[in-house]
């Protein structure tokens, strides 16, 4: 015999499989591909792979798959959400600022045509996202591929001060490793509490674990400072919203280990902000880091001044005369695309966090989806905490959190509409249901509790 659903009882996990083969596989492989190629970054680590265009040959063959498989999505182009057109708003004004750029034209181009694989993977990743389950596939690719890159880290910048130039490519500034390293952390959580099964729960504990002693090993100030913000935001939606206390003990256990332990250099970096402080080589180099970030921070206040329509993708560094970049993703968006960019920007990414609300706002019932909803939580405010500390305004991840709260939201709604006729087909109101009329001379009771017998009316 056959159950009936109770209201509101389907998750998204059986929705998805009692759906048939989703659309847009092809695509979603190539997606994925790309994700694997962008995150873990192979090309950088592993000999030999440097020479082939990883990450050009998965985001031509994604694109490629898309196009093939038009029309099948339950997306379009026409359902963007209005973040799409900020981001594809930002890029043309980088665009326009490369045109007119008092510094480097061509340059700029280059480099802001390189930036906009993120418009494309964005795009990409609402429309062929299309299932809770290649959702999680996509986090788990950006979460495991931080993990592992994070101890790759660990084992071959063992004589690496500050695991500076362990790997190659965005993960060779400690600041860049540390940065990712706290966006990872949330997801890395919401893996550990909803994955089934001690040996998945050990690997990600093991993770975690990695993660957070790389994090002080590379002695980021930005990065610790954006992790005091990013770790109480976890522990507020996991430990204390979903009452699971041990989590809270737990965490804190291993953030006084890792800072006891590799913790040191953090807090001597800390000390020589102040001159008084400068005891060694490593102290003075920190210091001057310090005193350039902030002449850095003055040079492109007066750039956007300057030239409030941008300098140009990456030309700030070569305009300030000190061949830095300014470590405020905000001043070096502002300086290098122009004031229009830095508002596209700040929209952008308010959009994220508006998505979370309303997603929110639908009550779920899977207790995955609200997991997840707080570790993107917990990522966006890591982001734009760090932000102010770090120049990741052209990184991806940013923008990869963000395209995963539009996504999470679709899926959330797509769901909720499939599983409202199944519940108004279970249960219906009293005065829908046709009954056949009683036969003559049938006992009937009625609404004042006595019985009659039904007579049946002639047509006159």
């Amino acid at each position: 015999m056959s159950r009936t659903p109770k209201s509101g009882s389907l998750s998204v996990g059986r929705l998805s499989e009692l759906r048939s083969r989703e659309p847009l596989s092809g695509a979603f492989f190539w997606l994925s591909a790309f994700y694997v190629v962008y995150c873990a970054r192979p090309e950088d680590w592993i000999p030999g792979l440097a020479y082939i265009p990883l990450a050009k040959i998965s985001a031509i063959f994604a694109l490629l798959g898309l196009i093939l498989s038009a029309g099948r999505s339950k997306r379009s182009l026409q359902h963007l959400p209005r973040e799409a057109t900020y981001l594809f708003a930002m890029v043309a004004a980088l665009f326009f600022a490369a045109a007119i750029s008092p510094v480097w034209k061509g340059g700029a181009f280059f480099k802001t045509l390189d930036f906009a694989k993120v418009a494309i993977a964005w795009v990409l990743s609402y429309l062929v996202i299309t299932s809770f389950e290649r959702f999680k596939q996509i986090i788990f690719i950006q979460s495991a591929s931080v993990a592992v890159i994070t101890l790759v880290s660990l084992v071959k910048g063992r004589s690496h001060p500050r695991l500076e130039g362990a790997i190659g490519g965005i993960y060779s500034n400690p600041n860049d490793l540390a940065f990712v390293i706290v966006l990872s952390l949330p997801l890395c959580f919401a893996f550990l509490l909803s994955s089934r099964g001690l040996a998945r729960k050990a690997a990600w504990s093991v993770a975690v674990l990695v993660m957070c002693t790389a994090l002080f090993m590379t002695a980021s100030r930005a990065g610790l400072i954006d992790l005091a913000v990013t770790g109480p935001t976890c522990l507020w939606f996991f430990g204390i919203r979903g009452k699971r206390p041990r989590i809270i003990a737990v965490a804190v256990i291993v953030a006084l280990v890792a800072g006891v332990a590799f913790g040191g250099r953090v807090k001597e970096r800390f000390a020589a902000i102040s001159s008084s402080n400068v005891e060694n080589s490593m102290d003075v180099s920190a210091h001057g880091s310090f005193q350039q970030r902030r002449l850095l921070m003055i040079g492109s206040a007066n750039a956007i001044a300057q030239h409030p329509l941008g300098l140009g993708l990456g030309n700030f560094v070569s305009y300030s005369g000190m061949w830095r970049e300014v470590h405020v993703a905000y001043l070096q968006i502002a300086a290098e695309g122009g004031i229009v960019s830095l508002l596209l920007y700040i929209l952008f990414f308010s959009r994220g966090f508006r998505n979370l609300a309303q997603l929110r706002r639908l009550r779920q019932s899977d207790p995955q989806i609200e997991t997840f909803r707080g570790a993107l939580y917990a990522t966006l405010v890591g982001f734009v905490v760090g932000a102010f500390f770090a120049p990741e305004a052209y990184q991806y991840f940013p923008y990869f959190a963000e395209a995963y709260t539009a996504v999470l939201l679709a899926i959330a709604i797509e769901s909720q509409k499939q599983t409202a006729p199944v519940a108004a087909r279970s249960i219906q109101p009293m005065w829908k249901v046709r009954r056949k009329p009683p036969e003559a001379g049938a006992v009937v009771s009625t609404t004042s509790g006595l019985t009659e017998r039904h007579i049946p009316v002639r047509n006159r």
